[in-house]
């Protein structure tokens, strides 16, 4: 792949010394509730080199999400959902660097709260149409079947409604006074649609578990997409993930938060895809004819 889809380059976490530093500044003597201090030292991690599609994995409570919305925060990119971290969250990300380009105004950070927020957006405006397409079919049938006459322009616009009411089938009424209801995907059809959308080009994206909701399937074709992205569009990946097939992404700079300290690793080396090799390896019998 080509540098010219890379805006951030490297990216500089502060030193365990530094660390320390600002928090004996700070008075506090014990470091506890000083989130996201003392996480990334105790992992050996301070610099970061990032590729058009860079991959932090990891355990829960690895820190790759962590490590995802600092960088953001640095970055700038647009949020779609409230993030606000912690007391000391806005401090750290301070005291963090980058180097790169200017990076483009539309670039975004993509989470699961987002996709949950647009399916549930989905969901609430179906049901409001739904309610008034009810009460258009009462509406519809009240002006079909009443006696209405034309008594002044006051009653104009009623007298109207009532007219039309008499001149159209029921479909026809309700149909020309109702948005249809928005197109309702599955779940994850609806999850991969909401990447797809506000992935465009030229820009950097940072994505925190975007498998979430997704089958093997369309977790195939989000691959394929960001795949195509990074490769032609000119954007940036930057994504937390646990998904084997996500992982396997080629060419991908994938970082393994849960080695100490921090190393690059191939997908295929990574504990969390062993675990699901060693599985089907132990069910083989079972997918033999």
């Amino acid at each position: 792949m080509s540098r010219g889809s890379i805006y951030v380059d490297r990216f500089f976490l502060p030193s365990g010394a530094s660390e320390a530093a600002f928090l004996q500044m700070q008075r506090r003597t014990c470091y506890s509730g000083v989130y996201p201090y003392k996480l990334f030292p105790e992992k050996g991690l301070e610099e970061i080199e990032l590729a058009p599609i860079t991959i932090f994995c990891g355990g829960n409570g690895s820190g790759k999400s962590t490590l995802l919305n600092v960088i953001a925060q640095k970055t700038g990119v647009i949020r779609h959902s409230a993030f606000s971290g912690s007391a000391f969250f806005g401090q750290y990300v301070d005291s963090c660097e980058l180097q790169g380009r200017e990076i483009p105004g539309h670039s975004q950070i993509l989470t699961s709260d987002d996709v949950s927020d647009y399916l549930l957006n989905i969901r609430y405006l179906n049901d409001g149409i739904d309610v008034r397409r009810e009460e258009l079919f009462e509406d519809f049938l009240t002006r079909k079947y009443a006696k209405h006459r034309f008594t002044g322009m006051a009653d104009y616009d009623n007298w109207k409604e009532s007219a039309d009411a008499k001149s159209k089938t029921q479909s026809q009424y309700v149909r020309e006074r109702l948005m249809r209801n928005v197109e309702m995907f599955s779940n994850g059809e609806s999850a991969l649609r909401y990447f797809t959308e506000h992935i465009t080009q030229d820009a950097l994206y940072l994505l925190d578990e975007p498998e979430n909701s997704l089958s093997v399937q369309l977790q195939e074709e989000l691959a394929r997409f960001l795949a195509g992205s990074a490769g032609y569009f000119g954007c940036q990946i930057l994504l937390s993930t646990h998904s084997p097939i996500l992982l396997a992404l080629k060419n991908a700079v994938i970082y393994d938060l849960d080695e100490r300290p921090v190393a690059t690793r191939r997908w295929s080396e990574l504990e969390n895809v062993r675990q699901y090799f060693t599985f089907f390896e132990k069910h083989r019998d079972e997918f033999l004819p």
